[in-house]
């Protein structure tokens, strides 16, 4: 079977293949965008997972080499090895909007796989991947409530630009990728954008210019589906008995109430578990064959009480306003001998970020399918099990720390200086150390403390805030600022919304329902602004701006420029001369070829050294000076004289005295010598006899080496 569907879309064709070509899965899809294609393919597991507490989804992003026709790799391995970072987020952007339009009575083992097979160096390949994994599933037999579409929109020359290809990207001021459902209206169901300090209304105006394309890619989806859609399978209902469900809602409704509504994280966990401890007993002693219904019926309970409570009388776990942010706490200058620290907490979620500063050329070199060249700005994350009280073991970053680090090292991206104002290399790893929500926005912050405190000159610091939201069947809802554990975990929306006083440089958006309107949006974007600048007046009151000096304990940079004809002279034959630089003086050195050179050491001295030698190699020796040489060879037509590091001239013998000093001079001696030209291959000619002042007959011109 082989069908083929086509769109226009930005200017160019998307492409939709049904070749049926991996069979073995309950659905597959070729989806092509340019020249960039992408193999979608959904597959479920036959049998049912009983007693789990998540929806077994899980989403691979393949990247491929051959996509962009080059062979990557170390000299001894030449196949893909572990997902890049940007691969790792790609397949979180495609699980955040595809994970809750799957029905809550599913739970069979589901794996979507987007396998980039082409890439055009145009169009990027994650909304593409998007596109495939959800007509993938939408075509198969998987109960699903898709389709989703996506988009990506730039702004350029204040335009919006639909789909901006990687050169117009460079250009823009947002990257901004909305995912939306077509329910009656669209609705967002997910949004993942990094912006140049843009206003929120801008926001809100790019999803509106994106809805037209959005309903035409969900309209030739539904299309597809209906076309060649299989059926989806039946899935069985849990059906609990009506008096059962009265009664359990009776033993849970006073302790459920009690022990959800506690201030710290901690109370609120033991209370809570030990509840259902109690819950579980109870059916084994009065329904042993509903045992397994009593993990989801607790969910559930708790749940519905919370939206309840929030919705009629503007409850919260922990008694705080809908609008209120937790108590925040800030300090910088932690710790010792680092270039620089910063501790944010807002309630029990606390997050230190230490910063280090390193040379030039410790940038880190990316090669992926997408990208390949050097970061010189990077921000880690880490999540130790003692930041939520849990013993487990510590293994190398998952796929939410490296998301969650990245989100914050995008957000900081924006008001990091130019490498021409400020040549470092940064590091800034986010430690979390106690978690209640919202960590990687608390890392943000933190990370802008860090900043400040090592003394970069960011143009602004960047403050990060979590929106929440309840809503019930009928479209009441309340909005949720800086939203903790059990709001995140039972609520309906993740917002996530960082900037600086100007605007917003990162957004991500997930929900747990179909998705949110316009008006949503446009109002949770402005209560994130309240909450931002809120935050940013108490990050100020500690620490306004950048420190006007770099810690002692950082590095130091010297910056030369040199003729860029004489980085050979820097580098010597087989690096000789550079090697014998760095090891005496105990520096790294970075050349472009441009010709710029940057010294970098521990003690400033030590780079004043180097940039000293590093000038008297490259300087530009003119006719008529006059300097203290070093017999370097004696030859039977003259003398060749090392007048600075690394460049010598030549003393013919008629440049001599008229007595016999080729016979007594020496390599080694020291002898004054000036400069009486230089030819076009840049040979310098010397003379004695020249030396500014006339020699008395009798009295040497060099003095014999001890």
């Amino acid at each position: 079977m082989t069908k083929k569907f086509k769109l226009e879309i930005g200017g160019r064709e998307l492409t939709v293949n049904i070749k049926n070509l991996a069979e073995q899965s309950n659905g597959s899809v070729l989806v092509q965008y340019g020249d960039t294609l992408v193999l979608a393919t959904a597959v479920m597991s036959n049998y049912e997972k009983e007693g789990l507490s998540f929806f077994p989804l899980t989403v691979n992003y393949e990247e491929r080499f051959y996509a962009s026709g080059k062979i990557r790799g170390s000299r001894y391995i030449k196949r893909e090895a572990r997902p890049s970072d940007e691969a790792v987020c790609n397949a979180r952007l495609i699980d955040r909007t595809i994970r809750p339009l799957f029905p809550e009575n599913l739970s069979r083992e589901i794996q979507v796989v987007a396998t980039i097979l082409s890439w055009d160096g145009q169009n990027e390949p994650d909304i593409i991947a998007l596109l495939a994994c959800s007509l993938a599933l939408s075509i198969s037999d998987i109960p699903w409530k898709g389709p989703v579409a996506a988009v990506r929109i730039g702004r350029i020359d204040n335009k919006f630009i639909l789909n901006p290809t990687y050169e117009e990207m460079e250009k823009s001021s947002m990257n901004l990728v909305f995912a939306g459902t077509k329910k009656g209206d669209v609705l967002i169901n997910m949004i993942e954008g990094n912006l140049n300090e843009v206003e929120e209304k801008l926001i809100v105006e790019a999803y509106q210019f994106s809805k037209t394309y959005l309903k035409k890619i969900i309209d030739l989806e539904k299309e597809i589906t209906e076309k060649i859609g299989k059926k989806k399978i039946a899935l069985k209902t849990d059906v609990i008995d009506p008096e059962l469900e009265r009664e359990i809602k009776g033993f849970l409704n006073n302790g459920l109430k009690e022990s959800l509504y506690q201030k710290e994280k901690g109370e609120r966990t033991n209370k809570t578990e030990q509840l259902k401890q109690e819950l579980i007993s109870f059916l084994q002693e009065n329904y042993p064959e509903q045992i397994d219904q009593a993990e989801r019926f607790f969910e559930k309970e708790i749940k519905s009480i919370m939206h309840k409570n929030i919705l009629d009388n503007e409850k919260r776990p922990d008694g705080r306003r809908l609008d209120e942010i937790r108590g925040l706490v800030c300090e910088t200058g932690l710790i010792p001998r680092t270039h620089g620290s910063g501790l944010f907490c807002r309630g029990q979620t606390k997050s230190l970020s230490i910063l280090t500063l390193g040379a030039p050329g410790d940038v880190q070199l990316v090669e992926g399918m997408e990208i390949v060249g050097k970061k010189r700005f990077m921000h880690h994350y880490n999540f130790p099990p003692y930041s939520v009280g849990e013993v487990r073991p510590m293994r190398s970053p998952g796929r939410r720390e490296i998301g969650h680090g990245l989100l914050a090292e995008k957000a900081l991206l924006p008001v990091i200086p130019p490498f021409d104002k400020f040549p470092y290399t940064t590091r800034i790893v986010s430690e979390i150390l106690s978690s209640n929500g919202s960590t990687s926005m608390a890392s943000i912050s933190s990370s802008s403390l860090a900043l400040m405190d090592a003394g970069v000159p960011i143009r602004s610091p960047v403050a990060g805030i979590a929106l929440g939201m309840v809503i019930d069947p009928k479209g009441n809802y309340k909005l949720l600022t800086d939203i903790q554990g059990p709001e995140d975990h039972y609520g309906d929306m993740d917002l996530k919304v960082a900037g600086t006083n100007k605007g917003v440089t990162v957004i991500q958006m997930d929900v747990k329902i179909d998705g949110i309107s316009e008006q949503i949006l446009k109002q949770s974007l402005k209560k994130g602004r309240e909450a931002r600048l809120q935050i940013l007046k108490k990050m100020k009151q500690v620490l306004e701006k950048p420190r006007p000096t770099l810690s002692p304990f950082a590095p130091r940079i010297l910056i030369i420029q040199i003729n860029p004809e004489k980085i050979r002279k820097v580098i010597g034959p087989g690096g000789k001369v550079i090697n014998e630089i760095i090891e005496e003086c105990g520096v790294s050195i970075d050349i472009e070829d441009s010709g710029r050179v940057f010294i970098t050491a521990e003690k400033e001295d030590a780079a004043k050294k180097a940039l000293a030698w590093i000038k008297n190699i490259t300087r530009e020796i003119r006719i008529g000076e006059v300097f203290q040489g070093k017999v370097k060879r004696i030859l039977n037509f003259g003398a060749f004289v090392e007048i600075l590091p690394g460049q010598e001239g030549m003393v013919r013998i008629s440049q001599f005295p008229p007595y016999k000093v080729k016979k007594a001079l020496k390599v080694g001696d020291i002898i004054s010598v000036k400069v009486i030209s230089i030819d076009e291959q840049g040979r310098i000619n010397l003379s004695i006899n020249q030396y500014k002042k006339p020699y008395d007959r009798g009295k040497k011109p060099y003095t014999r080496r001890k």
